[in-house]
């Protein structure tokens, strides 16, 4: 029998005391990712020698999408095994890049639903998305 969560070790730990993701009646529910590497870096942040923080929603949005993968595979399921996804946008001004990222990965056709809300903040003034998702639970 599988164990009911999924912790990915060599990747981003959460921040407190919950799992990457949890089975629950033949669904898999992924929590919510960031662009946070399993280093504690964030992909698509620079930081320039004048101490400008240059922070890239395309970047970041293809990373959370690689994070999500990281997640489901660890669960035995692909992105094609996702129903739903919520994104969580700090600034709406990001949603068309943001859109052209999510759209390389997803079709209408194939893709999960989607709700995309704008939030004040994310856990570090550096993220720009975040995204929690549900799959179909692999057999």
């Amino acid at each position: 029998m599988r164990e009911p969560t999924i912790l990915v070790t060599d990747f981003a730990r959460p921040r407190a005391h919950y799992p990457h993701a949890r089975y629950a009646g033949g669904l898999l529910f992924v929590s919510g990712l960031s662009a946070r590497q399993a280093d504690d870096t964030i992909a698509g942040v620079t930081h320039t020698p004048d101490g400008q923080t240059i922070r890239d929603i395309a970047v970041q949005t293809a990373a959370v999408i690689e994070n999500l993968r990281t997640v489901l595979q660890a669960a035995g399921a692909e992105l094609d095994h996702l129903v739903d996804v919520t994104v969580f946008l700090v600034n709406m001004a990001d949603y068309a890049a943001f859109n052209t990222v999510y759209n390389r990965y997803f079709t209408a056709a194939t893709g999960p639903t989607r709700t995309t809300v704008a939030v004040h903040a994310l856990p570090h003034p550096d993220l720009l998305i975040e995204i929690k998702a549900v799959a179909i639970a692999p057999r």
